[in-house]
Parts: structure tokens; sequence; C-alpha cells
């Protein structure tokens, strides 16, 4: 398993559809948003954690259909599913491997980019916590929506409109989590509620989609 989240960790760096893509296209919203609010930091303020959750979550979007599809056209999937690693442990690790090349580098810088959006330095903790915790919950819910959609082709924007309506618990609980920590508020049902989202989609979420890959590739 270890070898195959390093091949995957590898591949996804190499492919470009990993840290780069991702990175890039959460830049330029939170560059971009600002242009179109104004530049009152007043008002960037107490849209930070709404703008910086919302383009996590599209960047996390925007690699999930390579998941599966490279492994799928190259015939590599039907051979990590007959292996003797259980198919749930590959999706799992494929999840994982999303996540550490898109979802992990954009917790990373979401401080700096959170002092860019007018936070101040003591509450950027719980925008990292947030994002922390619900981005592994995206990836999971992700790979679901890759494994519905592997071998359709241009399947991305379907993928989009499975995953779209399933990220919005995490988006909710991840915001919560972070505004009213920031508004030095009582946050701890919120950041309950995330950490059980999370653990719920990687605890269940490999075995509906290691279901799914089975039937798309008999």
């Amino acid at each position: 398993m270890m070898a195959l989240l390093q091949r995957d960790l590898i591949l996804a760096i190499r492919a470009g559809g990993g840290f780069g893509l991702g990175m890039a296209f959460f830049l330029i919203v939170v560059v971009l948003v600002p242009l179109g609010i104004g530049p009152d930091m007043v008002i960037l303020a107490k849209v930070s954690v709404g703008i910086l959750w919302v383009g996590a979550l599209l960047a996390c979007v925007l690699s999930l259909d390579r998941i599966f599809s490279l492994d799928y056209d190259d015939g590599t999937l039907e051979l990590l599913l007959t292996s003797p690693i259980p198919c749930e442990a590959v999706v799992a690790v494929k999840a994982f491997s999303h996540w550490t090349t898109t979802g992990l580098p954009l917790v990373i810088i979401s401080p700096i980019l959170g002092l860019f959006l007018g936070l101040q330095a003591g509450d950027l903790k719980w925008l990292f916590v947030s994002l922390f915790l619900g981005t592994p919950a995206l990836s999971a819910i992700g790979a679901f929506g890759a494994a519905l959609t592997v071998g359709i082709r241009r399947g991305g924007l379907l993928l989009s409109l499975i995953v779209l309506p399933l990220y919005i618990p995490t988006l909710v609980f991840g915001s919560i989590v972070a505004s009213t920590g920031v508004a030095d508020l009582s946050n701890n049902s919120a950041l309950l509620i995330l950490s059980a989202i999370t653990l719920v989609a990687f605890s269940i979420l490999p075995f509906a989609s290691a279901v799914v890959l089975r039937i798309n590739l008999r």
C-alpha cells in the first residue's frame, strides 16, 4: 500500500493535475474575489472564511476526475482490483494521495491568504483547523464521485454535479468552525460534526466506491 501511495503521489505531481493546478486555481479565486468586492478590509475580513472555503472546495473538484481516470486508461485500475490489496484500501489510498497533493497544500497556504483577506493573525488557527479537518472529506467524497463516473467520456461535468451537493455539509460546518472561532464563540459542536463527517467519509465511502468500481469494470 505504501508503494501504491508513493506511485500515486509521483504521478499526481508529474501529471500536473494535483499540486500545481489546485494551488493556481485557489490563488486566482482569492485574488479575483477581492477585486470584485472592493478594497474594504472590514468587508473582506467578514467574507474571508467563505471565500477560502469555497476556493478550496472548487480547487479540489478540478482534479477529482484524475483519481481513477489515468489508471483506467492504461489498464492499471483493473490490475489493482485483482491484486491482493483490497479494493477498499486502493480507494482509500487514492483518496489520501489526492488530499496530500491537492488539499494539504491549500491548508498550508490558507493562513497566508487569510492575512491577505484581512483576518487577524490570532484568528488564522481556526481557519487552518477547519480546512485541515474538512478537506480530507472532500477527497473521500470526490473519490466516490470519481468511481461513479470512471470510464465515462467527458465525465468531468457529471462528476461535479454529483459531488458538489455532497460537499454542502462539509462546507457549512467547516465555515461555521472557522467563523465562530474567529468571532471568539464556542464552536465545539461544529468541530465535532466536521470531524465526524471526515471520519464517516473515510470509513464508509471507500467500501461504496469499491462496489461501484467493480460494477463499472465488469
